[in-house]
């Protein structure tokens, strides 16, 4: 008779092929058990791995069928009206026609302007103290560099005297013969940058030409005068003389510095004259108001504006006693 196989097997003994069974109970041991178990885990691997291509497979049909929608919705969309054939061939250059195409870009930028004109330009004390200077001047002479709305109330406050604005922006003469037909304005033209300031400061401290000598205004070769003004400027004695224009907002805008000295210049040619300058928290404005204005004669300030006080023909050959800016 054969040996008897034993009814024990360790766990740790490595799974082999077994031996064909001497008896009918072998069958159902422990090896056939763990074989089938095996069998089963290995066949829900392959499944876990499928996941990740079948999410990538919907995510696919999802984007093709959004962009078949649009590329759908696009074409299906009416297009925009064509131009007339004259128009067609006009706008290939710059025409009056051309620019009636509606424009998002140009009506923003209209809007922008139009609340920028209507903006004020002085706070409210800024105002009062300029318009108190008038009521106490008025009826007086009274000359402007710069149009804003709030300025055309010093028209109404100078009654009987005579009020003058000198503007360069054309939007904003029409906006002020709008609301006042009786207003005199003067369209004048600004050659010079802001930018070349300091440039103006050294010529002016170096030739002798920028001397203040009222009487050669209209004729002088000092860069920063202002020669191309209407013929009342020269010829009346300003009582007050406001700047506030142009605008020198920018570099390449034009700049307040001839407007100073030309201020500077003609107060000096009367008895004594009220001289405001404003926006003189920028550079430009604050140094050439201490060049040409002098802070000795500087009287009140509110703000963003000062006013100064020039005493009338001096024999002095400069502007100040003590100069207080100085380029380095």
């Amino acid at each position: 008779m054969p040996p008897e196989v034993p009814h024990y097997r360790s766990l740790a003994t490595p799974l082999v092929k077994p031996s064909p069974p001497s008896s009918p109970e072998s069958q159902f041991n422990l090896p056939v058990g763990r074989k089938y178990f095996r069998a089963n885990k290995s066949m829900a691997i392959p499944g876990r791995k499928l996941i990740p291509y079948v999410v990538f497979i919907l995510a696919s049909i999802s984007i093709l069928r959004l962009l078949r929608i649009v590329i759908t919705t696009s074409s299906s969309a009416p297009p925009l009206p064509a131009l007339p054939p004259t128009l067609q061939h006009a706008c290939s250059t710059p025409s009056p026609a051309c620019d009636k195409t509606p424009s998002h870009t140009s009506r923003s930028q209209t809007v922008q302007q139009k609340i920028s004109a209507e903006a004020p330009s002085l706070t409210k004390k800024e105002f009062e103290l300029l318009s108190d200077l008038v009521k106490r001047k008025a009826p007086c002479n009274l000359l402007v560099f710069g149009v804003e709305p709030q300025y055309l109330k010093l028209s109404s406050i100078n009654s009987g005297g005579t009020t003058i604005f000198l503007e360069d922006d054309p939007d904003k003469i029409s906006a002020a013969r709008e609301k006042s037909n009786s207003t005199q304005i003067y369209k004048i033209d600004y050659q010079t940058p802001a930018k070349k300031a300091y440039k103006l400061l050294e010529h002016a401290r170096k030739s002798p030409a920028c001397a203040p000598n009222p009487e050669m205004l209209q004729n002088s070769s000092c860069k920063l005068a202002l020669k191309n003004l209407p013929h009342e400027v020269y010829e009346i004695k300003w009582n007050v003389v406001v700047v506030d224009g142009p605008s020198g907002h920018s570099p390449e805008a034009p700049g307040r510095m001839g407007a100073i000295y030309t201020a500077s210049m003609i107060a000096r040619a009367g008895n004594t004259t009220d001289v405001l300058v404003h926006d003189v928290d920028r550079t430009i404005e604050k140094w050439f108001s201490w060049e040409f204005l002098c802070d000795e004669n500087l009287v009140a300030s509110k703000g963003k504006l000062w006013s100064f006080r020039i005493p009338g023909k001096s024999n002095s050959s400069g502007f100040c006693s003590d100069q207080i800016v100085a380029i380095e």
